[in-house]
């Protein structure tokens, strides 16, 4: 009778092992909505920093390997197109400075985004905001809103990160580029 109680309690006990074994390894939760707007809004925010500082490097990696960029020129695909096309690009030149006046700082322009709307589906989200640029490309470094448009995108989850798939970039100061009238949200 000894041996079959410490058979039964050893096998109460490696029952009990293996339900809180089993209790402590958790499936990785499914994000939330706002989770994955919070890692989207990131994904754009680290877009136009990379953009206005010339990193080319870092705003090439918030596209996927197969990512689209479209400017209003034909899509470029694939982030080793996306860079070849961006380093090909001639830098803008300072306007000519008057001898007699001071020595300028060089000149910025800092891209901001608002009127974000996402839609989520799964590990694919369609994104919507309103983009313009301000700088003080001027001889008084003056800041002055010298640019708009919006953004239409595409995003995907890969590996738990957001990426653009697609961006297509409306601007409304060239008129090839601007955008069709109809409202481009859902």
């Amino acid at each position: 009778m000894r041996k079959l109680v410490i058979m039964l309690l050893c096998c109460l006990f490696t029952v009990s092992l293996i339900l809180i074994v089993a209790c402590n390894e958790k499936e990785a939760p499914e994000s939330s909505y706002a989770e994955d707007r919070a890692q989207i809004e990131d994904l754009q925010a680290r877009y136009m920093f990379a953009l206005d500082f010339g990193d080319i490097d870092k705003y090439v990696a918030t596209f996927t390997e197969d990512g689209i960029l479209d400017i209003g020129e034909g899509e470029w695909q694939s982030r080793d197109t996306i860079r070849q096309v961006l380093t090909s690009m001639p830098k803008p030149e300072e306007p000519p400075a008057d001898p007699d006046a001071p020595k300028l700082h060089p000149s910025t322009g800092r891209h901001s985004i608002t009127n974000i709307v996402i839609k989520i589906k799964g590990d694919t989200a369609y994104g919507r905001a309103y983009w313009f640029h301000m700088s003080n490309n001027n001889p008084q470094r003056s800041a002055t809103l010298d640019s708009y448009g919006h953004y239409e995108d595409k995003m995907v989850k890969i590996n738990g990160k957001w990426l653009f798939s697609k961006r297509r970039i409306y601007n409304e100061q060239v008129s090839k580029w601007s955008a069709p009238s109809d409202n481009p949200c859902w």
